[in-house]
Order: structure tokens, then C-alpha cells, then sequence
């Protein structure tokens, strides 16, 4: 079970990073946006609003994995000491980032801003930066062959299944 002191930790870090990433940049930039994306305001507040709750959903789930299952938080500098493998980390081994990318996607469209759309672009490319130069090789070295196998068995981005 977390401990409520790592709950406090996580909800801290999580309205700091992600919640400025994923909720206040966003929201600056669409507001400065003259340009508009060319989908239908409907289809765009429906398809915004559940990217936007399905992210939600899937980053509580995330930072609970990492708090119950592995001991830790989502800030770099207090990761869990356990490799967490559960839950959404069964079918893809960076949930979190998705969970994120849902979110920013989701404003994208509810807001139908380019910029947004660019700035969910950036982050991506962000990502998959952070996590082949630094997180895979520190997992790799902290984790061994635990994390080889983690590794082979599931995708980074795109869920293929529970393996």
C-alpha cells in the first residue's frame, strides 16, 4: 500500500510538471492561437473532452502503479526502487508520456488550436528523446536483466497487448 507521504509527493509533482506541461502551457498557447484547425466544433469539444479524461484516467493510474507497486513517485528524483510492470505498463512500457500526449492532443482538438497541436508535437519528440538517451539506459543499468526482459516483452509507445 503508498504511504500518504508518497501520495502528497506525487499529487506535488504531478500538478507542478505534467500539470503545467499538459495543462497551463496549453492553455497560454491557445489563448495567443489566431489560427484555428479545421475540424468541426462539435466533433472537436467530443473528441478533445474524452482524449482529455482518457489521459486523466490513464496518468492516475500511472502515478498510483508507481506509488503502490514500485514505492516511488513520477519525479526523476524519486523514482520507484521496484521496476513497476503492471497495470497499463503491461501493454506499453511509457504510459505516462501517452497519458500526457492524450491530454495535450485533447486540448489540441477542444480548443482546435495549431499551436497546441505543435506544442503536443514538441513534447512527443521530447519524450522519445528523454527516454532513449536517459530513461532506457538508466532502467538498463538499475534493473539488468529484469528491465532486458520488460523490455522485450512489451512496446515503448504503442500497445500491441498484454504480454
Amino acid at each position: 500500500m503508498a504511504s500518504p507521504f508518497v501520495l502528497l509527493k506525487t499529487a506535488i509533482f504531478s500538478a507542478l510538471v505534467p500539470g503545467t506541461v499538459a495543462g497551463l502551457v496549453p492553455w497560454v498557447l491557445a489563448r495567443r492561437d489566431q489560427l484555428r484547425l479545421p475540424v468541426p466544433v462539435g466533433v472537436a469539444r467530443a473528441a478533445g473532452f474524452g482524449s482529455i479524461l482518457a489521459g486523466i484516467g490513464l496518468y492516475a493510474h500511472t502515478a498510483w502503479r508507481f506509488s503502490d507497486e514500485g514505492g516511488g513517485t513520477p519525479s526523476p528524483s524519486d523514482e520507484p526502487p521496484e521496476l513497476v510492470t503492471g497495470g497499463a505498463y503491461g501493454y506499453v512500457r511509457n504510459p505516462m508520456y501517452v497519458a500526457v500526449l492524450l491530454c495535450l492532443l485533447g486540448q489540441a482538438l477542444l480548443y482546435r488550436s495549431v499551436l497546441v497541436a505543435w506544442w503536443t508535437a514538441g513534447c512527443w519528440l521530447g519524450f522519445h528523446n528523454r527516454v532513449l538517451e536517459y530513461e532506457e539506459p538508466h532502467l538498463a543499468a538499475k534493473h539488468g536483466d529484469a528491465y532486458e526482459v520488460y523490455r522485450n516483452r512489451v512496446p515503448r509507445w504503442i500497445p500491441r497487448g498484454r504480454s
